[in-house]
């Protein structure tokens, strides 16, 4: 049977700080500041969508002009993702970590001093590049630590996300009618260097341990082996990695734009229920990605994403077809504990497969997903209806656990 998904069984060796046998380096000084670069980054983001709208009276822009505007955040991030790749790759990630969080905290207060259109634009292109940056060099050091523990913790970082996604929305909220939008960016600017100054102090000076030999396991290969030696293979395993990735955040990308408003005009929820309603989705994902390590460990990585890409696929399916307000709320938190784990593991394991590379692959091809969704749901809408739209995100969610399996039968059956 192999042991794709498996903590393989070692010899003992002497417990010390860095080693993973023991329970002080679980929670080492660099896994700790990884989890505050990550939560860090969700914060910022959330702290610049809820500021949105006044940006958008700033400026004067049109529904169709902002979307414009707001394109650019993914072109800015998918055209710096491979150049990053390469980047951590030659000064190593964790230095790339601490500059791109250091970029995207400064970029994160410009939107707010933007008076026009095209000023705006230009703007979110460095903002969406920061991010773009920040993404990839933080999965790429994650890659690194998770290989050193020899543990499937990589979900851990994207709870960390999530949970700053959420108190970035809950603190932007209350400060939205307090103080104005170009004070509440610059204050988590502020934040963001901050975190900058003290975690990445931290992660550059935490020794990294000495990688282990490349393994069928969940522990990943050295990035930079992994990269060297890129076969055909290797690269299919990749995009299949990638693809998973985008079957995940074409879903997290619909839920965003489209949760609300399908309880509202659908279900004839009130505005505080439609809200409650996606709030519901994002707690289940961050709870589902606290319990990633946990579940991976015990069922194996592939059983994770086979059975969350099923849980997310019913669940939409309920959400979508339901005529009753509770059904539909339950609907959304089975997505959000489906998917919560299929997108870390399969930037966790395209990373193990081709270090910051397949890394930087994989987060473009799931970034994709992202910026899909929402247009994509919107016109299947208009021809269609709305819940027969959100039924591609059940077909989706399905896909990305299929892929799973597509990607364990590729590692097994790969050339000698």
């Amino acid at each position: 049977m192999p042991l794709l998904n498996k903590t393989e069984a070692r010899p003992a060796r002497p417990s010390s700080p860095t080693s993973p046998s023991g329970r002080r380096s679980s929670w080492s000084a660099a896994r700790l500041a990884l989890t505050a670069f990550f939560t860090v980054d969700g914060f910022l983001f959330a702290a610049w969508v809820v500021r949105i709208p006044d940006v958008r009276a700033q400026v004067a822009a049109s529904h169709s002009a902002l979307g414009l505007a707001l394109l650019c955040i993914s072109a800015g991030a998918v055209a710096t993702m491979a150049l990053v790749g390469r980047l951590c790759l030659r000064y190593g990630s964790r230095r790339v970590t601490v500059a791109s969080v250091a970029v995207f905290s400064l970029a994160v207060a410009l939107p707010a001093h933007t008076h026009s259109v095209l000023a705006l634009g230009a703007v979110l292109l460095l903002f969406g590049a920061g991010y773009g940056a920040a993404n990839v060099a933080m999965n790429s050091a994650a890659v690194d630590l998770v290989a050193e523990l020899r543990r499937p913790v990589m979900p851990s970082f994207h709870a960390g996300y999530s949970l700053g996604g959420l108190l970035g929305a809950a603190v932007g909220g209350l400060l939205a009618g307090r103080i104005s939008a170009s004070w509440a960016l610059a204050a988590s600017g502020a934040l963001g260097l901050a975190v900058v100054a003290l975690a990445g102090t931290a992660l550059l000076r935490a020794p990294a341990a000495a990688r282990p030999a490349p393994r069928e396991s969940a522990a990943p290969a050295p990035a930079g082996a992994a990269a060297a030696r890129l076969s055909g293979h290797a690269r299919l395993l990749v995009v299949l990695l990638g693809l998973t990735a985008l079957c995940t955040a074409y879903g997290e990308g619909a839920l965003a734009d489209w949760a609300t408003l399908h309880l509202t005009d659908d279900v004839h929820a009130s505005t505080a229920t439609a809200a409650a309603g996606y709030a519901a989705f994002a707690f289940a994902m961050t709870a589902g990605r606290l319990s990633g390590t946990w579940l991976s460990e015990r069922l194996g990585q592939t059983r994770v994403m086979l059975l969350g890409g099923l849980a997310a696929c019913a669940g939409m399916a309920t959400a979508a077809l339901a005529p009753s307000v509770p059904l539909v709320l339950a609907g959304f938190v089975l997505v959000g504990l489906g998917l919560a784990n299929v997108f870390p593991l399969a930037i966790a394991q395209a990373g193990a497969t081709a270090g910051p590379q397949g890394v930087a692959t994989a987060s473009t091809l799931g970034y994709a997903g992202m910026l899909i969704g929402p247009p994509v749901i919107g016109f299947l809408a208009d021809a269609l209806s709305l819940p027969a739209a959100l039924l591609t995100v059940a077909a989706s969610s399905a896909l990305a656990g299929l892929l799973a399996l597509a990607v364990r039968r590729h590692r097994t059956d790969r050339p000698a």
